[in-house]
């Protein structure tokens, strides 16, 4: 068994134990506000760059090494996952992911097919392991998937949506065919999770970015028994990131739903969550990402105010409230990880 005390500081952190430094990693590191991202998009599309291994190695392992981060993040996408269940994928440009068959009618539900292991996602395991395989041991490499509610807001939306009016009147016009089909998410985002803790992610992810659009109540009745089950079924000694977006009213429901670590988004002052959430889980968070396109003065000051919020406790891992913006300079983003590594 290796010895944990060598462990680097982001996965100590995420076990509530000291560090010398503060670890820091960045939701959407490896995108479009680098320069070789771009050059590399021109020439492939975005479902071809996720469903190529040696180019997803390409682009996790050098935007980890040029911004001299703590953590690596898989370069993949949440809703991959959704077409091994039987939905048509499309990414289209300019309009973001398009689903062409959604869950509209409950007897839709029917169509959703299981995924009993990942052997149709094998190039993201396959991404893990050579991703894994060429980062230093220093870097730990984190796996993510979707939670199941963010999944089955796009599956029945058919795409994105501003109010997910949709998929909210699904879930409350018919509960039953709601839980079968967050059910049948839960079971493939377990085996999806697991196969890359396998495959060599050392922490994991899961980004229920929508969920906000719940009230506290809907959360607890809707939601939070699908994702008990999910991190339930997640390997016990793999630190696991529980991470959505206006969840101010949720955070103590997303606790006890599961996760390691909370991430935490900008709309939440870090001291004030971290005080309702106890302190049986770490944090993670929680710049906001436009504070990055501000000056490096602004930067600082407002990475100072979030340090200090952590007060240096066990269990912070530095980031930012949700993804680097595509606008974002990448000097502005190595002058955070370096503020954030030589402060405390």
């Amino acid at each position: 068994m290796p010895d944990r005390h060598e462990d680097p500081p982001f996965l100590k952190a995420c076990r509530r134990e000291p560090t010398e430094v503060t670890p820091i990693w960045l939701m959407r590191q490896a995108g479009r506000y680098m320069a070789d991202y771009r050059e590399l998009r021109s020439n492939v599309s975005f479902l071809e760059l996720c469903k190529t291994p040696e180019l997803a190695t390409e682009v996790t392992v050098s935007a980890a090494e040029r911004l001299g981060v703590d953590a690596a993040i898989l370069f993949a996408d949440i809703l991959l996952i959704l077409e091994p269940l039987g939905f048509d994928l499309e990414f289209s440009k300019g309009d973001g992911p398009v689903i062409h068959n959604p869950v509209v009618e409950p007897k839709d539900v029917d169509r959703l097919r299981e995924m009993p292991d990942a052997t149709p996602l094998g190039f993201v395991t396959e991404a893990v392991a050579q991703i894994r395989a060429a980062l230093p041991a220093s870097i730990p490499l984190i796996g993510f998937a979707g939670a199941p509610f963010t999944l089955a807001c796009y599956a029945i939306e058919g795409g994105g949506s501003r109010h997910y009016d949709r998929a909210k009147a699904f879930m409350y016009r018919d509960p039953g065919a709601w839980d079968v089909v967050m059910s049948r998410l839960v079971d493939a985002t377990a085996v999806y999770l697991n196969a890359q803790a396998e495959a060599g992610a050392q922490a994991l992810q899961v980004f229920d970015s929508w969920v906000g659009t719940l009230s506290p109540s809907d959360y607890k009745r809707f939601v939070q028994p699908h994702m008990r089950r999910l991190f339930a079924a997640l390997p016990a000694d793999v630190p696991t990131i529980h991470f959505g977006t206006g969840t101010a009213t949720l955070l103590e429901a997303q606790r006890d739903a599961g996760g390691s670590v909370i991430g935490l988004d900008w709309r939440v002052e870090l001291d004030e969550a971290w005080d309702r959430l106890g302190p049986g889980v770490a944090v993670q968070g929680n710049l906001d990402p436009v504070v990055l396109l501000s000056s490096r003065e602004e930067i600082e000051r407002q990475a100072r105010r979030i340090l200090d919020q952590a007060a240096g406790r066990p269990g912070h891992v530095f980031n930012l409230g949700h993804g680097i913006l595509p606008q974002t300079p990448v000097d502005h983003v190595r002058a955070l990880v370096e503020y954030v590594h030589q402060a405390r």
